[in-house]
């Protein structure tokens, strides 16, 4: 199958990619990145095989900084990723793939994922700390998922951690550099990580989509 890696074709893959949340809702999640054409087969209107280079950047939401402060809950980066003073989490997207269909032709229409391995976000407080780790954005579910350690013990592989709203998603901009940026996608905090964070520091004021921040996604276009 062909490898499409124009500029253009890569920026409007990562585009449909991350901001897929928009075709859909929480609720439509269970339909999972690897769901069957409905009918018939259909081939790929853009496809990129390996992702590689730069990365998904959230601005942290206020309310969701003074939530943590409330509960005496500390945010580090873990790994590669970082935090600025102005309250930016970076995390580097280390690989991945993109596949995308004509809408209705299969479901979901956009596959793949985009790797961030070795790089995180840790909460401490009430002598526990929580690593969110080895972030995966799923654009067939419209989640991110990760690896959850609990003073270094792993306590889930793989599970849903935010949700990825694309409704809020700003148009793709082009740079001169070699470089596509998105940004404005909402990230919310899944109910499932919300449960696993509440029993850990044995607190109740983290909910199911609480605005975490907005995303901005940089990538590599080969230009």
């Amino acid at each position: 199958m062909t490898n499409l890696r124009t500029p253009a074709a890569v920026a409007a893959a990562i585009a449909l990619a991350t901001g897929a949340a928009a075709c859909g809702s929480s609720s439509d999640s269970s339909t999972g990145s690897s769901g069957k054409p409905s009918s018939g087969s259909s081939k790929p209107v853009a496809q990129i095989d390996s992702l590689s280079g730069k990365s998904t950047a959230v601005a942290l939401d206020g309310n969701f900084v003074k939530a943590l402060q409330s509960l005496k809950l500390t945010p580090a980066p873990v790994g590669s990723a970082s935090i600025s003073k102005a309250g930016v989490a970076s995390f580097p997207i280390t690989g991945g793939n993109v596949t995308y269909y004509k809408p209705g032709s299969v479901s979901p229409y956009v596959r793949g994922k985009i790797d961030h391995s070795g790089s995180g976000l840790s909460l401490t407080g009430g002598g526990k700390t929580v690593k969110l780790t080895n972030f995966v954005v799923d654009p067939g579910t419209s989640e991110l998922t990760g690896k959850v350690s609990v003073d270094g013990k792993v306590a889930a592989k793989r599970t849903p951690l935010f949700f990825l709203d694309g409704r809020t998603l700003q148009p793709l901009k082009s740079k001169s550099n070699g470089t596509a940026v998105l940004q404005g996608t909402t990230v919310d905090l899944k109910p499932a990580a919300a449960d696993l964070l509440n029993q850990t520091f044995g607190v109740k004021a983290l909910k199911g989509g609480l605005k975490i921040g907005v995303a901005k996604i940089t990538v590599n276009t080969g230009a």
